[in-house]
């Protein structure tokens, strides 16, 4: 094991940094933000496993130090769910699937500018395999561009779709669970402190009545609910979310919210429940591509979005509801969800559109070589190029992490200002800007204490299975 005071004795960095009582003391905060966390946030990702222990613990100091603080957002929720807070913004919960450094930057400089405070960013179960991107290399990864950027305040870390496969709990539900148990921990400690439970895979529409269809549902969510209680840091409030309609099936109605609620408070006991409920309203995860490549147009529920809001925020004290599987949709749709009152609506996809399109035409070439020679089990028949290479270039993350990572800067700057661009546009028309002041007045960030890693604390982390977007 690296220690990591050794940096210390390094040229440059003595200047820069400092211990003390294990906590790290940034002297020269400029040359951090210019030189040092791009350096420290490439050694994180790339070195040895040593190194990346070594790197990532001082990110995490060095950010805490500047202001960057993981952070829950269940108090901004709970304040709406009691009508404290007027439901009249939607909060972004972001995706990035690669490039992280570069779209955390992009996003971070729009959000500073527009005093931004109410965003969230997050990582699905299903993408930390494809993506090759374990929690906590992804909360380091995002503290770093934080520092890079100037940006200060909470930092709301999610866990989106921690979802239990119906085919691996069929086969065995114990094993399925404790996977998902086992992640949680893994992001909790990370600095994950908003985790989306997805038990709705396992709601069975051919039972007779609604609570028969979300029983299993209700059930699981309430467990994994207390799990998160009994393994929360002193003094964090998980923001915690469920879901009763699985994102692409059939749309969700407020019957069916209501079922969910009434088992799971019956199931919960007296521990702290959801903070807001993802609902199904007609859309798909990243969009349905025609034939020739272009997206097909999505006809969203927003009535329904907007019962399911304010049935859930009235009568149960919640947020709101969750819209997921936006990012593809047009411009001009993204204000219809602060009409419709949605708390949370989640983007990935677009973002992973913009970057494809920018990238040389030589190196996109080369991921679709990639593509057709390991994933060509996944083409269905009939299927176009345009709609193979849509639907599984998000499986090239991985592979080509460090390919993208080390894009010339002349590839990578025009990435960032075209992205910073749209994370702008996004939060303008979800009416988050302007929230930085909203976030401060209820959310109390806890220093998230790492103690300096040694041989007995690190941990190798087990591969998750992935499972299908």
């Amino acid at each position: 094991m690296i220690d990591v005071r050794d940096r210390l004795r390094r040229p440059r960095w003595g200047e820069a940094l400092a211990l003390a009582d294990g906590r790290v003391e940034v002297h020269d905060p400029l040359w951090i933000r210019a030189q040092g966390i791009d350096e420290l946030v490439h050694q994180a990702v790339f070195g040895s496993p040593p190194e990346r222990a070594e790197a990532r613990w001082w990110i995490y100091g060095i950010a805490q130090a500047l202001g960057v603080i993981p952070a829950s957002i269940h108090a901004l929720y709970a304040a709406r769910g009691r009508g404290e807070i007027p439901p009249t913004f939607t909060v972004p919960a972001m995706n990035l699937r690669g490039m992280t450094y570069d779209m955390g930057r992009a996003a971070f400089r729009a959000a500073r500018r527009l005093e931004a405070g109410a965003v969230i960013f997050e990582i699905a179960r299903s993408e930390i395999g494809y993506t090759d991107q374990r929690p906590e290399e992804y909360a380091a990864v995002l503290m770093a561009a934080a520092v890079k950027e100037g940006f200060t305040g909470p930092l709301f870390l999610q866990g989106d779709h921690f979802q239990v496969s119906a085919k691996a709990y069929a086969r065995d539900p114990e094993k399925e669970l404790q996977a998902v148990r086992d992640l949680t921990a893994e992001a909790i400690a990370a600095g994950f402190y908003n985790i989306d439970i997805d038990t709705s895979t396992l709601v069975d529409l051919s039972q007779p009545t609604l609570d028969a269809q979300q029983r299993l549902n209700y059930t699981l969510c309430a467990a994994l609910t207390r799990y998160i209680r009994s393994i929360e840091p002193p003094g964090v409030t998980i923001s915690v979310g469920g879901e009763i309609g699985e994102v692409g099936g059939k749309n969700s109605t407020v019957e069916e919210l209501r079922a969910f609620m009434d088992g799971y408070r019956r199931e919960l006991g007296e521990v702290v429940g959801i903070s807001k409920i993802s609902v199904q309203t007609g859309t798909t995860h990243g969009g349905v591509v025609l034939p020739d490549g272009t997206l097909a147009q999505v006809a969203i529920d927003f009535e329904a979005l907007r019962a399911l809001s304010r049935a859930a925020r009235l009568e149960y004290g919640l947020a709101g509801a969750v819209q997921h599987g936006a990012s593809t949709l047009p411009e001009e749709a993204f204000h219809k969800f602060v009409e419709c009152e949605a708390c949370e609506v989640h983007l990935a996809t677009g973002f992973q559109n913009m970057v494809f399109e920018m990238l040389p035409v030589a190196f996109r070439e080369e991921i679709y070589a990639y593509l057709r020679a390991h994933h060509a089990d996944e083409r269905k028949p009939g299927e176009t190029d345009e709609q193979f290479y849509y639907k599984t270039r998000k499986r090239a993350w991985g592979p080509f992490k460090q390919a993208f990572w080390e894009l010339p800067e002349e590839v990578r700057g025009p990435i960032r200002e075209a992205l910073e661009a749209r994370f702008a546009l996004l939060f303008e028309r979800l009416r988050v800007a302007g929230t930085r002041e909203l976030v401060a007045r209820y959310v109390r960030p806890v220093p998230l204490l790492r103690p300096i890693p040694t041989p007995t604390a690190e941990t190798k982390a087990e591969e998750v299975e992935g499972l299908a977007d």
